[in-house]
This record gives structure tokens, sequence and C-alpha cells, in this order.
């Protein structure tokens, strides 16, 4: 099973989600945490200045930005809409 690092971006967009997205979000983690590349997940590696990066995603067009640390580690970049994205590579 991975072990889960949050950034304080992260903290800080996950914070601003519905409640709808926020429990979206909890239930894909176990899921997440258990299997990252499981299908409903969507799991995909990110190309151009985010190509180090994974997303998987959410309900409602949301993503959950991300990369492998090691092998038993993924740290939490990001958390938003897939139009988010462009922000994110800056």
């Amino acid at each position: 099973m991975l072990t889960i690092h949050i950034s304080t971006r992260f903290k800080r967009s996950f914070k601003k989600l519905s409640p709808a997205v926020k429990q979206d979000f909890a239930q894909r983690l176990e899921r997440f945490m258990a299997h990252p590349f499981e299908p409903t997940l969507g799991t995909h590696k990110l190309e151009g200045r985010l190509e180090t990066c994974y997303a998987f995603c959410l309900k409602g067009g949301y993503r959950v930005l991300f990369d492998f640390q090691d092998s038993g580690n993924a740290l939490f970049i990001d958390i938003g809409r897939h139009d988010d994205y462009a922000k994110w590579a800056r």
C-alpha cells in the first residue's frame, strides 16, 4: 500500500472544493492507495512541463496531480479541474 504525502499547495486547493468533490476524493483515495493504476481511477502520466507527474480522475472533471517519490510513496501536488493543468505547469 502506498504512503501518501500532501503538499501545502494541495491542502490549499482541497479546502476550496465542494463537499461532493471531497467525498469522491475520499472514496477514490482508498482505491488509489491499494492499486494506483486501477482502471476506474483513470491514472495517467502527463506530458509537456508536467511530464514527471501523474494524475487520476475524480467526478466532475477534477484531477489529482501527483508524483511517485519511490515505489512506496506518492506526493499529492495539487487538486482541481482539468483546465487547471495550464496553471500547474507554471
